[in-house]
């Protein structure tokens, strides 16, 4: 059985495809998300410093991932890269930041990973892809799931000022938003 919390050392590392080059000055769209607290988040609404990191899915302990995911370059990660997150959630807030998880899972799903991994923020729900479609966001299509690519965005007063992306390891993306915050 794979550890769905530790990244496996032979991944194929993501290339930028260009899919996000268009995202960096965009507006969030005002779109209201199932939010893992139990509240409907507006990301367009939120005018502080908002760190959405988005990611394909979540497995869960004990069951098996999708087939071949190991082999798509960038899929494996989310747990490690969410953890990452919750690890550095008190740096990040000093900064001024709000984070915000984001997949196409549903909220329930996202829930019971909120909850076994002790996340202090709240993880929203796109099941509908509002947000993807609005935003153009990259997707892949694995075990006939189409999912969202690993992307993470920074937006003050509602406008991406930064994207990163690809992202690899997945648990380096919480440093690299760190030092972005830290230097801009």
């Amino acid at each position: 059985m794979t550890n769905i919390n530790e990244l496996p050392a032979d991944l194929p590392i993501p290339q930028d495809d260009g899919a996000a080059d268009h995202l960096r000055g965009m507006k969030l769209p005002n779109v209201a998300l199932q939010a893992t607290n139990g509240q409907m988040i507006d990301l367009g609404s939120i005018k502080q410093k908002l760190v959405i990191y988005c990611y394909p899915m979540t497995g869960r302990p004990n069951v098996a991932l999708p087939e071949g995911w190991d082999q798509i370059p960038g899929a494996r990660g989310c747990t490690p890269q969410s953890c990452a997150y919750r690890d550095h959630y008190q740096e990040l807030q000093s900064l001024g930041a709000q984070v915000i998880g984001l997949s196409v899972q549903t909220t329930e799903y996202q829930k019971e990973m909120a909850d076994r991994l002790h996340l202090p923020f709240a993880v929203v729900s796109d099941v509908h892809y509002q947000f993807q479609q609005a935003l153009k966001m990259p997707t892949f299509i694995s075990a006939g799931m189409t999912l969202l690519k690993r992307v993470t965005l920074i937006a003050n007063h509602g406008v991406i000022e930064a994207v990163h992306y690809p992202i690899f390891p997945s648990d380096s993306d919480a440093a690299w938003v760190l030092e972005y915050l830290k230097t801009h």
